[in-house]
């Protein structure tokens, strides 16, 4: 796969995935699922376009009734597309998937969306929180309705989504949240973004910590550079056509390439025994050398259901 991608830019958020050149890859003819979320019901935010539409597709090839969450007006047809693929691939016991449009930044939405999800299937067991948006940005242009906009779509939804969904998971179930490679390494130009993904960090293990009791795991993934719509409609044509080149691989990800990590986190026999942990598709990005550099032979990504202090249970090998 090469480096960079073709200039374009997209003026308005979010993104719409079916105007993109290239198309990001959802699925690949490589993957080989084995049944490992049979009947489960996810429920996957942002799931119409870019990693949360390669986790829908792969959580339906593994068994799962999927529920995902797009924004009406603006994301239509990447949606219906996405259904589509979604009833296509669907295994013969899983059920009807379905998609609700919503604002997910407002608590009465997210409690909205977790009652649609309910009557239609009863439960949630598996929670993927995936939705966002940003923008760039110096800290002398910071609005004040965007800088809330940013937060509440990346990490107020997550809050809420989970104190409505908490009632309908049970032991064994699963919460996966969406962070950044830019919560650990920073970035000088997505300053809004890249708080809530550190924000996002620190729910994931302190929410990781009180569900522990309950037997529900709580994880996160930190992408490197994925090429989504989200890149489109927020970096400029010239920053597109280097997109993913500073990463030692010297590209970006395909959607499908992290999509993966969704799915070992939500299946309980492969990840029983990871809750508070952050895993790391990101190319080896560079925020990883200064990480081997400092904490190597200290800190490790293992199984250990346990909080490593300081929060550095996310680093090297």
């Amino acid at each position: 796969m090469a480096s960079g991608f073709p200039p374009q830019k997209q003026e308005t958020q979010p993104g719409k995935e079916h105007v993109m050149d290239p198309t990001p890859q959802f699925s690949s003819p490589n993957y080989k699922p084995s049944n490992k979320l049979h009947g489960k019901v996810a429920l996957v935010t942002g799931g119409d376009s870019g990693i949360g539409k390669a986790v829908c597709h792969c959580y339906a090839l593994e068994g799962a009734t999927v529920a995902f969450t797009y924004v009406k007006g603006r994301e239509d047809k990447d949606a219906d597309e996405t259904l589509r693929l979604l009833h296509e691939v669907k295994t013969k016991e899983a059920k009807e998937p379905i998609m609700i449009a919503t604002d997910l930044g407002f608590e009465e939405n997210c409690k909205r969306v977790v009652e649609e999800v309910v009557n239609a299937f009863g439960r949630i067991d598996v929670l993927v929180n995936c939705a966002a948006e940003q923008h760039e940005v110096s800290i002398e242009d910071i609005d004040e309705a965007r800088l809330e906009s940013v937060f509440r779509t990346n990490i107020f939804s997550q809050f809420f989504l989970v104190k409505f969904a908490l009632k309908h998971m049970k032991e064994g179930s699963s919460i996966i949240n969406t962070t950044s490679v830019v919560a650990y390494g920073g970035n000088s130009s997505l300053l809004e973004y890249t708080s809530t993904k550190g924000a996002i960090l620190s729910f994931t293990r302190g929410l990781a910590l009180q569900l522990a009791p309950k037997g529900i795991r709580v994880n996160g993934v930190a992408p490197g550079p994925v090429w989504t719509p989200l890149i489109t409609a927020s970096f400029s044509e010239e920053a597109i056509k280097q997109f993913g080149s500073e990463t030692p691989m010297k590209r970006a990800a395909q959607p499908v390439e992290v999509a993966p990590s969704y799915v070992f986190l939500a299946c309980n026999h492969c990840s029983s025994y990871f809750t508070g942990q952050i895993l790391h598709p990101n190319g080896k990005s560079n925020w990883l050398e200064v990480s081997n550099q400092v904490f190597c032979g200290l800190w490790d990504v293992k199984p250990n259901r346990n909080q490593i202090p300081f929060g550095l249970n996310s680093v090297c090998r």
